[in-house]
């Protein structure tokens, strides 16, 4: 590659990845991990509850579905890139060094999640369409930490919006050698940032403007997100592992997308069939087991209830 041309303006990185707090350290990437965690919880809160939910739900599915991601982004990362792994005996458990997979993460919080919003007899494909935004907003915020990590930047760039990274940074990196002399690059995570918004904001106009079933928002930020990072593992140079001389999470990508289109196709054909309320309480079927336990023409005073009317999907 030849010498790129001086550039004459270009965004700057962080002189430091964190802040002292007396004794401690506290790493931005660390704390922009909690807000993003937090920003998911809130939004997911909101629409949870505008779809006839109850907000108690989100926080006993918070409980259990973070820590799955976290196992399940660590799990993908060990799997795909295990030359990445610190020489330690704890290196595999080590999240507070960087590496979580998104497609681990969100695979095994989806499962646990969904556990937990079935046992609750609430709808899966509601819930699952109330988390689609928010979970774009946190991985949006989430890629602040990159930036103050130096990390997850792509191919050598004289543009302006071109980000500099440091020789550490860029050592550290394991991008190829030939490409440790430049130091302004592409902020790959700058664009993810920017998409993630503009597709969780697209998921929610189709929410409200479109009749889209119960899963489909969530097939969309699945097809949605992956089909960006076909484009973005095109760009990216830090160390990865290679198939067939692209980069793994290229191929991923690819399957999810097709996989995130299909899964949407089937939720907008089968959505009609759904029958009952797609939001039931632990309280209503305890009512009606109880009308059922009655006999025929009796009520039982304060115990049989109406069923919910069915929310917006969106």
């Amino acid at each position: 590659m030849a010498p790129l041309p001086a550039v004459l303006a270009s965004i700057p990185s962080p002189p430091t990845n964190g802040i002292h707090l007396g004794p401690l350290f506290i790493h931005v990437y660390g704390l922009m991990y909690v807000v993003a965690i937090s920003l998911a919880i809130y939004i997911t809160g909101r629409r949870w509850v505008a779809a006839g939910g109850e907000r108690s739900l989100v926080y006993d599915v918070a409980m259990w579905a973070v820590p799955a991601g976290i196992v399940g982004g660590r799990i993908y990362f060990d799997l795909t890139t295990p030359f990445d792994i610190p020489h330690h005996w704890w290196g595999p458990f080590a999240v507070w060094d960087g590496g979580l997979g998104i497609w681990g993460g969100i695979a095994l919080a989806a499962i646990v999640g969904s556990w937990r919003v079935r046992r609750a007899g609430a709808s899966v494909g509601v819930f699952m369409n109330a988390v689609a935004p928010a979970l774009l907003v946190a991985q949006a915020v989430g890629r602040i930490g990159n930036y103050f990590n130096q990390e997850l930047f792509g191919k050598p760039s004289s543009l302006p919006w071109a980000v500099q990274i440091s020789w550490a940074a860029r050592v550290n990196s394991g991008m190829p050698a030939a490409d440790l002399k430049y130091t302004t690059f592409q902020p790959s995570f700058l664009y993810e940032m920017i998409f993630d918004l503009a597709l969780a904001a697209a998921l929610v106009w189709l929410g409200h403007h479109r009749r889209i079933q119960p899963q489909g928002l969530f097939a969309l930020y699945v097809a949605g997100y992956s089909g960006y990072r076909i484009f973005e593992e095109t760009i990216r140079i830090d160390s990865s592992a290679y198939f067939l001389g692209l980069r793994l999470n290229f191929f991923v990508a690819m399957v999810t997308t097709v996989a995130g289109l299909v899964w949407f196709v089937i939720a907008q054909r089968r959505g009609g069939a759904q029958h009952g309320p797609p939001l039931a309480s632990a309280s209503s079927s305890t009512a009606a087991e109880t009308a059922e336990a009655a006999e025929p023409g009796t009520a039982q005073p304060g115990t049989a209830r109406r069923p919910p009317p069915s929310p917006a999907t969106g």
